[in-house]
């Protein structure tokens, strides 16, 4: 795949994910039966029907917004609301901490209204207000976290367990300042999975990216597998987009590149064009980031063959002639000890 396509899926990908790992504002929970709620931002100077919040900030600075809960259900509903850091899940989703587990960064400077909890009569609303206060010494650099509404229930059959059901939104803070987007490439293994096959298998590719920039950064790859000198080079047909990475987060990158000759030696090339989303709103495609990394592809079953051939060719003859001319020696023992007993008479 060229440098130029590639470049262009980034964009696109940048540009879709942000959308993709946003919470809806309309987004239903259901706790049992009869509990259900929504939730969805605030209209107010911010916008109206927004899909998370998403703010630009400086350090220093403090706003408020508000969440709002609507009780679907038929009984009264009593939920506990916090702020709490998000972050990408190992299948490429995003989540929040949960409520047992304390935030370090952006979830840190929300605070919410009303000491945390809202009441809901049935069929009703509630706003909950929430402000956030960026300290001073903030770094610049993109921030992710959200606004979080939850219902312990207990489960049947299970004595003193619940279970934490959780409705959020989620949210974008960008601090101003230096931004400084990059991503790092690294960890390229090879694995080549002839097995039973001689001649051609697949090769598992898999590295890892780790946004070492100071802004959330999506990113589409091109893995290509080679053997010595560059020969029998073959793209990988499809390589998944990664998830949009906040800084300081990994991925690692998975792709199968099928009916790899056994080469004995492969190289596999990963090239990774980042894409970056400006205050503006505009996704720019950043310089591409190459890495390789090498493995063997060794027709094991094929070289045992070749040698039990080689041994059948090498072996069987000798084994042959040493049978032969040991019936030689004892047919010529034979004819000396008749020859002998003849001259004896």
């Amino acid at each position: 795949m060229s440098i130029h396509s590639l470049a262009r899926r980034a964009g696109v990908v940048a540009a879709l994910a942000v959308a993709a790992l946003t919470v809806a504002p309309a987004a239903i929970a259901t706790a049992a039966d009869d509990v259900t709620w929504t939730v969805r931002t605030e209209s107010n100077s911010f916008g109206a029907d927004r899909s998370g919040y998403e703010y630009t900030l400086s350090p220093g600075e403090t706003i408020t917004d508000a969440i709002v809960v609507t009780n679907r259900g038929a009984d009264a509903l009593d939920l506990g609301v916090y702020a709490a850091d998000g972050f990408t899940t190992d299948d490429g989703g995003f989540d929040l901490l949960p409520a047992g587990e304390e935030s370090a960064k952006l979830g840190t400077w929300v605070t919410v209204s009303d000491g945390g909890s809202v009441s809901v009569a049935p069929g009703e609303s509630a706003t909950v207000p929430f402000t956030i206060a960026v300290p001073e010494n903030a770094t610049p650099g993109d921030y992710g976290a959200g606004v979080v509404t939850s219902l312990a229930v207990p489960e049947q059959n299970a004595d003193g367990v619940s279970v934490d059901r959780r409705l959020g939104i989620r949210m974008s803070v960008r601090v101003d300042g230096e931004l400084t987007p990059s991503l790092a490439v690294d960890g390229v293994s090879v694995d080549w999975g002839g097995g039973l096959n001689l001649f051609s298998g697949d090769v598992d590719v898999a590295f890892t990216l780790k946004n070492t920039g100071n802004t959330t950064l999506g990113s589409v790859s091109g893995v290509t597998v080679a053997g010595p000198f560059g020969l029998l080079a073959t793209d990988a047909a499809d390589v998944g987009a990664a998830p949009e990475l906040l800084p300081g987060e990994t991925w690692t990158q998975k792709v199968t590149v099928p009916g790899i000759a056994a080469l004995v030696l492969l190289t596999a090339t990963a090239t990774v064009i980042p894409a970056s989303t400006d205050a503006a709103g505009t996704t720019a495609s950043l310089a591409p980031v190459v890495a390789s990394g090498t493995g063997w592809a060794v027709p094991w079953l094929a070289l045992v063959l070749i040698v039990l051939v080689v041994a059948a060719i090498v072996v069987v003859p000798r084994v042959l002639c040493a049978r032969a001319a040991a019936r030689q020696a004892r047919e010529d023992a034979r004819v000396e000890e008749a020859v002998a007993a003849a001259l004896a008479k």
